[in-house]
């Protein structure tokens, strides 16, 4: 397949998801993952996120930047995993360029310029610069799906979902 119609697909699978479970690493060295909405894909960036700046992720990114976005389609039974590493920008342009008024229903109102406007400190924002991605996507009808699972379940045999596609770092560069 070529590498434009997976990196297609792939954007086509997040889109219609929206929540990735977002996996930082903590200084103790464990992994920890949070949900996060995925915003609408702009230039520059392979996925970003906007963040509360007072938060303990932006202290996890500063010490290892490497992070995994996961996402998992419960109706298709589709799933996406983004390896990547997350750049930190409090780019005020840009923020206010991006601002959502959604945005604030996850920063509240502290006062002052703290509320959850365009201006507002405690704004960031996490671009992520996929290195590489696998997911699956699913192209049969759901009584289909349904029908492999319960014949897996009676042969013992894995059902075959969907087709599982890997996009390299080589080709998420062209």
């Amino acid at each position: 397949m070529a590498a434009s119609k997976k990196i297609d697909e792939l954007y086509d699978l997040i889109k219609g998801i929206e929540t990735a479970m977002f996996t930082t690493r903590r200084p103790t060295g464990q992994l920890v993952s949070r949900p996060m909405a995925t915003q609408d894909r702009i230039e520059g960036a392979d996925l970003w996120f906007v963040t509360n700046s007072d938060t303990h992720k932006l202290d996890e990114l500063a010490l290892d930047p490497h992070v995994n976005c996961a996402y998992y389609n419960n109706r298709t039974h589709e799933w996406v995993s983004v390896s990547g590493v997350a750049h930190v920008s409090k780019n005020r342009n840009r923020i206010r360029q991006l601002y959502d008024e959604n945005w604030k229903a996850w920063l509240g109102d502290e006062g002052g310029d703290r509320d959850g406007g365009p201006n507002d400190p405690r704004i960031a924002l996490i671009m992520v610069e996929a290195e590489t991605a696998t997911y699956m996507k699913v192209s049969k009808f759901r009584p289909i799906i349904l029908f492999e699972a319960i014949k897996a379940k009676v042969t013992g045999s894995a059902p075959r979902m969907g087709d599982i596609r890997e996009v390299t770092a080589g080709e998420l560069m062209d």
